[in-house]
């Protein structure tokens, strides 16, 4: 019986090492996209992206919180596999969960912690993000308002955050629809907005 134990711990630990090289595979990317509520579901239903955790990106000062992130933006921090989405199609989908023209905001949620921007966390994936800038100013036929930011320290949000949409959905919808985000996007995107 011994012998079978080990034989079997040896086995589980073989199985969990070689779920750790596909576990390091994974890569992280930064969005900031108006309210993370919304940026959170829109990423954990996406293809491809592992989890995506709600927080705030691009500020100074250390340990923000809801009540006190001035100079920070609302953002998600997204775990992918790149062998399922490249990091070009997170940036595409990313576009298409958001109104790359609102220059305030996102819709109803307005404000310099509301701003729009990708966090490149090295040239590779700048050039990816400017590239999609470029492409989608030129098929929207507007100014596109998402700023490429370098890569900058990621603070989670409080737990009460975290997955809003799945823990409160009838408040997280109530939210969607009444600050009239499906409409805007349909409005942007012409139906090609994502869900």
């Amino acid at each position: 019986m011994n012998k079978l134990l080990f034989v079997a711990t040896v086995a589980g630990a073989a199985l969990a090492a070689s779920a750790v090289p596909a576990a390091s595979g994974l890569k992280t990317a930064v969005f900031a996209g108006g309210c993370f509520w919304s940026m959170e579901k829109g990423f954990e239903t996406t293809p491809g992206v592992v989890t995506a955790v709600s927080g705030y990106a691009g500020g100074t000062t250390p340990n923000p919180t809801y009540e006190n992130h001035a100079g920070y933006l609302e953002a998600v921090k997204v775990t992918y596999d790149p062998a399922k989405i490249s990091y070009a199609q997170l940036v595409d989908s990313y576009y298409h969960h958001i109104d790359p023209t609102d220059p305030y905001g996102q819709i109803c949620d307005q404000g310099p912690s509301y701003k729009l921007a990708v966090f490149a966390g090295n040239a590779e994936e700048k050039a990816v993000a400017d590239a999609a800038r470029a492409k989608y100013e030129k098929e929207l036929g507007a100014k596109i308002t998402v700023a490429t930011r370098g890569a900058a320290l990621f603070y989670n949000a409080e737990a009460y955050h975290q997955d809003y949409y799945k823990k409160n959905p009838v408040a997280y919808e109530r939210y969607r629809i009444g600050c009239g985000r499906p409409q805007a996007l349909r409005v942007v995107w012409g139906g090609k907005e994502a869900h």
